[in-house]
């Protein structure tokens, strides 16, 4: 069956979405203020999806991808959109979430944060698989909404360099003595390096040894091996001659060394925004204690360590607050920067009361969000409460729910909020917001 429909918005899978005798269509590859023509597909009682027949009256906005594996591979949702109309789109996705999580509106909407829309991927992990039907091994990214991989020859969200490896990649794990048993590439790209973590479930050759460090010199890359759980990644060789895995905050002269299972941001470019832009928030005075709650490798702490009296960092992962530490004790800021591991997702108002008061907080959570953390603090009284706080999100529901909390339980007022895009081309929203008491400002 054959529909005309109107497309109204987007969702976050970059799907049209239109109305059609009290249902909700959605429509791969439309885009809103679209007139289409489209074919129903499946059916459920308060919604259906379709496919994109013709264009009728096509959006200004749209544009011809720049990829030509778009559309097949899951990597991108949003390729034929603008850059600038999918910011817009994530901005209104999150000031929705807010109305219908919390029903909140924030007083200020910040600007939106920008940075390259190409080439920006530092962090990405690639499936590999021999699929002797197409050839032999591939390797890129999964198909759109399926579990196969995608016949990827390029792909341009990624660093050129790491690009151009997807053909050579394919020959050098197809030659490897264990083929069918190699099932991944995490990819981690600093400002001097390019490291790739090979998951290997059965032991590796000295022939295969020999072949990576091959591979490695030819295409100036870093080998790291994974045989079992994250805890067992290891270089393949550690004076292999190849820079080490680090990116810079500049603006606060910081060198911040990384492993590539780390969690580090994927555009380095829109992270120094973000760190900036954070600090600039908060405020922070020489006088302020400050917390930085998921700190990860300290990415917040440090710079913020280089402007307040003390700052406290918490995170979940011992190895990640080690590596803080030592980062802190490197710059010369260890006096000023202590780092905890706790899990911040079972943290009670004894726990936030026990770390004494801080005048400032920064909260950098998973997709999960804080409950547990803004939970915690309207349990304080007024007097022990952070006076500013800035929450940086990957995930707009969680951050309205934690934020409806705070403001409804917890007398703090949602002052501003903006997207960041830190992943152009999909539908991940990252986001940043700003918390006060109510009457202050």
């Amino acid at each position: 069956m054959e529909l005309e429909l109107t497309i109204e918005s987007l969702d976050l899978d970059a799907r049209g979405v239109a109305q059609h005798e009290g249902k909700t269509i959605f429509v791969e590859g439309a885009l809103p203020g679209e007139l289409i023509t489209a074919r129903l597909q499946r059916r459920k009682p308060s919604y259906a999806t379709a496919k994109l027949v013709s264009l009728r009256r096509p959006s200004s906005q749209r544009t011809t991808p720049r990829c030509p594996h778009f559309g097949v591979c899951g990597g991108c949702a949003m390729q034929h959109l603008v850059p600038q109309a999918q910011v817009a789109v994530k901005q209104r996705v999150l000031e929705e979430a807010f109305w219908q999580v919390g029903q909140l509106r924030p007083t200020q909407i910040l600007p939106a944060m920008h940075g390259p829309n190409w080439e920006y991927r530092r962090r990405a992990r690639l499936t590999a698989r021999l699929v002797p039907k197409k050839g032999g091994m591939l390797v890129g990214f999964r198909e759109r909404k399926s579990s196969y991989v995608a016949d990827m020859v390029e792909c341009h969200v990624l660093p050129r360099q790491v690009s151009d490896l997807l053909l050579p990649l394919r020959e050098l794990l197809g030659g490897l003595s264990c083929p069918d048993r190699l099932p991944q590439i995490e990819v981690a790209v600093g400002d001097h390096t390019v490291a790739l973590v090979l998951r290997h479930l059965e032991p590796l050759t000295e022939t295969d040894h020999a072949q990576l460090r091959a591979f490695g010199q030819k295409w100036d890359v870093q080998w790291w091996l994974q045989p079992k759980g994250p805890d067992t990644v290891h270089r393949l060789d550690p004076n292999d001659g190849t820079a080490e895995l680090a990116y810079a905050l500049p603006e606060f002269g910081l060198h911040m060394p990384f492993r590539p299972t780390d969690f580090t941001q994927v555009n380095h470019e829109i992270n120094r925004a973000l760190v900036s832009r954070a600090l600039s928030l908060l405020d922070v005075q020489p006088t302020d204690r400050v917390a930085d709650l998921f700190c990860g490798l300290g990415n917040f702490s440090l710079p913020l360590a280089t402007q307040a009296r003390e700052v406290v960092g918490v995170e979940g992962s011992a190895a990640l607050t080690e590596r803080a530490t030592e980062a802190a004790e490197r710059h010369g800021l260890a006096q000023r920067a202590s780092f905890a591991t706790t899990n911040l997702f079972d943290i009670d108002a004894n726990w936030l009361r026990e770390q004494g008061r801080f005048d400032r907080m920064l909260i950098d959570p998973p997709r999960e969000g804080a409950q547990a953390l803004a939970q915690a603090l309207v349990a304080l009284p007024d007097a022990e409460r952070p006076t500013r706080i800035v929450y940086v999100s990957c995930n707009p529901a969680t951050l309205a729910r934690d934020a409806a909390i705070l403001v409804h339980q917890g007398a703090y007022a949602l002052r501003a909020a903006g997207v960041v895009n830190m992943f152009p081309h999909t539908g991940h929203v990252e986001s940043m917001a700003v918390f006060e008491p109510v009457g202050a400002g």
